[in-house]
């Protein structure tokens, strides 16, 4: 578990966005397709694809204490979820260009 702590806050610490994900989920695709949409620059873990990902997930919890994806980090600030980010698509541009993923 201490692993995949590490593992996630450094993916955190170290992109200006990321995006832990499923690729069956439609609330991330739905997150992904925003971010595309704007030409975002961002690291994408689908937590289904990676073989720790179910810790990962875990140590999400611990670290935003948000389990569900997607788990959304911006400038390493938590953003939340699919429907936190679209709640902020009037301001995600600027968000996007402040932290250098545009």
């Amino acid at each position: 578990m201490a692993d995949a702590k590490t593992k996630a806050q450094s993916i955190i610490d170290e992109n200006a966005v990321a995006v832990f994900s499923k690729s069956y989920c439609p609330y991330c695709s739905a997150s992904k397709r925003l971010l595309d949409g704007l030409g975002a620059k961002y690291k994408l873990v689908e937590l289904d694809e990676v073989p720790d990902g179910s810790a990962i997930q875990a140590a999400l919890l611990e670290i935003s204490g948000q389990r569900t994806v997607p788990n959304i980090f911006i400038g390493k600030k938590h953003i939340g979820g699919n429907s936190d980010l679209q709640a902020k698509s009037g301001e995600l541009k600027g968000l996007l260009t402040e932290v250098g993923a545009l």
